[in-house]
């Protein structure tokens, strides 16, 4: 299984297909080419000094081009950040499938609330034809990447790549509705039983999501009872003024890859993650809930619930984050071409880095992380 194919992505299709897709623009700097911006403060528990040294390869080493952004959170509070020329704090950079993790949250609120339930059959009307396997999948099945469902996430073994799923549901034939897209999909395996890395995944999540908020099929009114949700529940209690989540024409947000936040609000979901939950001592998601999402799923060690971890990939897969170059409980959300919500509980750390890496050359990227994690004291 290539690594690539286990890079999270909503993959790098926009280049491909040349869309004028929002997506793709807010990629883009927002301001002429400049000096960029870097703050370390003077009392971290690193020096500025060996910070300075361990950031810099990110940004001047052609190795881990194109780093964009990076922000490092130590207890909470920024410690470091560093910006390419033409990016700063202010800056929106899009999630790819770190969103996948927003979604996971978000699905677990609303269990929370009593909304959803994790083990029941997800109610998906085009699932709930008679003798439907379909009808068994539940959103355990779904936050783990192992619905059964048919979906091909990168083209590969012969594939076109206008054949793979993820392009197709993005930007082709699908884009109008991509949880119509695919839900539609049938089984190639029995749910539970299979892993299968899946944006589609995430996008079925979505509209299960908006359909327990709204009976409407009404876009704009699907659109703002999700938005305002996630805004109410999610993004305003963290402080993540600058997070736009995208919607279809359908009204369902593209919960699998695109989010459009800063850097430094990215590092505040890091760090709700890393606090289980809570923020400024106020839980606002129980802490089952983050255990759930940290737990490693029945069919891939390195995947939780919509989340990666650092453990050993089952044999014969290529390895996703650092196993063995930094403590075992390192988790994260990751995005196609190198975005990275990294977070250390050892280290009260959260670590962003965004840009625009191949993924197939991220390896420098991961091991420069590795690093940067192990110049702090573990607490």
């Amino acid at each position: 299984m290539p690594r690539n194919k286990f890079r999270p992505a909503a993959t790098a299709f926009c280049a491909i297909f040349a869309l004028a897709l929002a997506g793709c623009a807010s990629e883009q700097p927002k301001k002429p080419a400049g000096p960029g911006f870097t703050m370390i403060v003077d009392d971290a528990s690193v020096s500025e000094e060996k910070l300075s040294k361990v950031i810099a390869p990110f940004f001047d080493d052609p190795a881990l081009s194109e780093t964009r952004a990076l922000v490092v959170m130590e207890g909470g509070r920024v410690v470091a950040e560093r910006y390419a020329p033409g990016y700063g704090p202010d800056t929106r950079l899009i999630s790819w499938s770190m969103a996948k993790s927003v979604t996971a949250v978000l699905v677990g609120m609303m269990v929370a609330d009593g909304r959803l339930a994790l083990d029941t059959p997800a109610i998906v009307p085009e699932w709930q034809t008679p003798r439907d396997g379909r009808a068994k999948i539940t959103l355990r099945h779904l936050l783990h990447m192992s619905s059964g469902l048919d979906h091909t996430e990168m083209a590969e073994g012969g594939v076109e790549i206008f054949d793979a799923d993820t392009p197709r549901m993005l930007f082709l034939d699908g884009r109008e509705n991509v949880a119509r897209y695919a839900e539609t999909r049938p089984l190639e395996a029995i749910p539970g039983e299979k892993f299968e890395y899946s944006t589609a995944t995430s996008h079925i999540l979505s509209d299960i999501m908006t359909r327990s908020l709204t009976d409407s099929k009404d876009p704009t009114v699907r659109r703002d009872a999700m938005l305002d949700y996630a805004r109410g529940r999610l993004f305003e209690p963290l402080g993540m003024t600058s997070a736009i989540p995208q919607f279809d024409r359908n009204g369902t947000m593209l919960g699998g890859s695109m989010i459009h936040a800063t850097a430094r609000d990215w590092a505040k979901f890091g760090e709700f993650l890393r606090n289980n939950g809570a923020v400024r001592s106020a839980q606002m998601m129980p802490t089952s809930w983050t255990r759930f999402m940290k737990t490693q799923s029945p069919n891939d060690k390195s995947y939780g619930a919509h989340l990666w971890l650092n453990h050993k990939r089952n044999d014969g897969w290529d390895q996703v984050l650092f196993p063995g170059k930094a403590p075992s409980d390192v988790f994260a959300a990751l995005g196609h071409l190198g975005q990275f919500v990294v977070v250390s509980p050892q280290h009260r750390l959260t670590i962003v880095r965004l840009g625009n890496t191949p993924d197939d050359k991220l390896s420098p990227i991961d091991d420069q992380l590795a690093k940067l994690i192990s110049v702090f004291p573990k607490r």
